[in-house]
């Protein structure tokens, strides 16, 4: 089964010190890009991250938002000295320099983000345990390749609509080659006979049919669509070892390929409608393509 490039996951891991939730996202791409996004404290795990993520993905740009936050409780906090000086000084400042009236008082000071750091080391942030960080990027990143497959099969069972739409234009094509060529023959015949008057030369006329046929033989077309058809479908129904969205994307183009010239030989109106519905089905196949991994 196949497996998109669009996916999303997220896990949040809390201890003792805070939580820690990294979010998984990821989109078509024509490679694999991984980009980490940590705060300080958590950049240092990036390549770790990176590795995991890479693990779990062979194509698509996938982006890790890494997220710490402080335990809520108070306890054991203390107050940021050099930071309530640098409030005071904005508050004098808006006072002196662009007349705000009023003074601050203790209570909005306590609306002030930044005034109290974890004791211990002033001014000192979370830094999360590395085993947890670890733990919620791959639960994010399960949840995310859980995502990609869902998305997967439902875009297999598009594809092989597309799939069914284009073997019945093919099959179609099939049928009406034959008939095209024994009409041609017979307005031939009727064509020499009225400019000859009398008399037929039926081994000239064979000749000329040879070349018609010869010119207007899509078989070679047909046979090389249905193989690049059922070549696609067993890449739709392997087993997801590896990232099948290149080939897939191969096998559309010649599958345009063959198409593009059997309507050059078509030579038939009804050939040529069937053309115009295989092209209208490859496009959307190729549309679904550039999202399988």
């Amino acid at each position: 089964m196949i497996r998109s490039m669009t996916g999303y996951g997220a896990s949040t891991v809390t201890g003792a010190e805070g939580t820690v939730t990294v979010e998984a996202r990821s989109v078509n791409s024509r490679g694999l890009k991984v980009v980490v996004k940590a705060p300080p404290g958590a950049e240092r795990w990036e390549g770790e991250l990176r590795e995991l993520a890479q693990s779990r993905a062979a194509r698509g740009r996938l982006d890790l938002f890494v997220r710490v936050e402080t335990a809520p409780a108070e306890e054991g906090r203390v107050l940021d000295e050099t930071r309530v000086r640098e409030v005071l000084d904005a508050c004098a400042r808006l006072r002196d320099e662009f007349g705000v009236p009023g003074e601050p008082d203790v209570a909005s000071l306590l609306h002030v983000g930044g005034l109290f750091a974890r004791g211990g080391a002033e001014g000192a942030e979370f830094a999360p345990d590395p085993d947890g960080l670890k733990q919620a990027a791959a639960e994010a990143l399960d949840d995310l390749v859980a995502m990609r497959d869902g998305e997967g099969a439902r875009l297999a069972v598009d594809l092989r609509e597309r799939l069914a739409g284009i073997r019945r234009a093919v099959d179609g094509a099939a049928e009406l080659a034959p008939q095209r060529l024994e009409r041609e023959r017979t307005r031939l015949q009727a064509a020499v006979a009225e400019l000859a008057g009398k008399g037929l030369d039926e081994d000239r006329l064979t000749r000329e049919i040879a070349l018609i046929s010869d010119r207007w033989n899509v078989g070679e077309e047909l046979v090389r669509a249905r193989s690049h058809l059922e070549a696609f479908e067993e890449f739709i129904e392997g087993p997801i070892d590896e990232p099948v969205g290149k080939r897939l994307g191969f096998l559309v183009q010649e599958l345009q390929r063959e198409v593009n010239t059997l309507g050059a030989k078509a030579n038939d109106p009804g050939i040529s409608r069937l053309v115009v519905e295989a092209k209208n089905e490859i496009e959307r196949l190729r549309e679904q393509v550039e999202n399988v991994e």
